[in-house]
């Protein structure tokens, strides 16, 4: 089961025009009661890249041994989390810089996966990524 959540559960518009209605807002989210996050990137994920509640929640995933994900620009969140110091990954090339700066061993490839830290460069990339998060929900 996937839940979809913003900062606030006001609807979310994609980039081709596609509106949803999110169903709970970041700070709503329990650790607890998932094994995974992913985060997405597109324009509106700069709003995230210094948002204290959603750079503590990655470290909560993480600290917690679940699943933490990124596609596009959003690996950047991970990297100002902390995250990907000394983990191979992957992002838009946009955010390379930032994550060499983190820390991060910066491949450009399409996915990475790194215990159980994946990242994507963006959506060319999306169908591995969704494949990566699952094969690792599987295990």
């Amino acid at each position: 089961e996937v839940k979809v959540a913003t900062k606030t559960r006001n609807k979310a518009k994609g980039k081709l025009g596609t509106e949803i209605s999110p169903d709970l807002a970041i700070p709503e989210i329990l650790v607890k009661d998932f094994d995974a996050v992913a985060f997405v990137g597109g324009a509106g994920a700069v709003d995230y890249f210094n948002n204290e509640t959603v750079l503590n929640l990655a470290k909560d995933f993480k600290q917690a041994g679940k699943i933490v994900g990124a596609i596009c620009i959003a690996p950047s969140i991970l990297a100002n989390a902390g995250l990907l110091i000394s983990k191979t990954a992957t992002s838009f090339p946009s955010q390379e810089q930032n994550l060499r700066d983190k820390g991060a061993d910066y491949t450009g490839m399409p996915v990475e996966v790194d215990g159980k830290i994946v990242t994507a460069k963006g959506p060319e990339a999306a169908l591995e990524f969704g494949e990566e998060l699952a094969y690792l929900l599987e295990e």
